[in-house]
């Protein structure tokens, strides 16, 4: 019958389950260190940027975009400079162009391996449910192949079964943190890269090209 060869898949996968959260806990954790070395100089980079946006503003420099131009160690430094050689051979037109296309071609450097983090994040705790089913489902099957075992056994079964939830969740809170944590960095440094380009739209004005 179809209901006894549920059960028999499920004696079978609820330990898989915690093997392959096992896996995801350790895949996460490797892309979050990941993550964490190469945005953290991107991140201390659009920082110190910001920083020197902010001074050109409250001196009512925008001048100080060539010298930005000429810091090859930030995202915001090398954009300014497609621009300002975009500006000598084509002028302001198509500048706003220039740094779309710049900031579309570091995205998916940026955003690397955040969709796996959100993906693990919102389902390893279904993973874990799935395999507390599984589970209860077995704890209950035995009892009923083995009535004489008694509640001790069908207790110690089910609290078995609940460390996949207790796992799933071990898994995905990590991962939920940090990809927010990281969208946040990233976010913020695509604000200074726009920032930036507004700053070489008013540099082009006022250099009337």
């Amino acid at each position: 019958m179809l209901t006894e060869k549920i059960f028999t898949v499920a004696h079978l996968i609820d330990q898989a389950v915690l093997w392959v959260l096992l896996v995801l806990s350790v895949l996460s954790i490797g892309m979050i260190l990941e993550r964490f070395f190469a945005l953290r100089k991107v991140s201390a980079e659009s920082q110190r940027v910001r920083a020197k946006i902010k001074i050109a503003l409250q001196s009512n420099s925008v001048e100080d975009v060539e010298d930005l131009s000429k810091d090859p160690n930030s995202l915001e430094g090398r954009a300014a400079s497609y621009a300002l050689k975009h500006m000598r051979t084509s002028g302001s037109k198509g500048l706003s162009e220039i740094f779309n296309t710049f900031a579309l071609t570091e995205k998916p450097e940026l955003e690397r391996f955040l969709g796996f983090l959100a993906t693990v994040g919102s389902n390893a705790p279904y993973i874990g449910l799935f395999g507390t089913v599984l589970g209860i489902m077995k704890a209950f099957n035995d009892l009923a192949l083995a009535p004489e075992a008694g509640q001790q056994t069908v207790m110690a079964g089910i609290s078995m079964a609940l460390v996949a939830t207790a796992a799933g969740l071990f898994v995905a809170i990590p991962a939920v943190i940090f990809y927010n944590y990281y969208s946040k960095q990233v976010r913020g440094i695509f604000n200074s890269l726009e920032s930036v380009k507004e700053l070489c739209l008013a540099y082009a004005k006022k250099k009337g090209v």
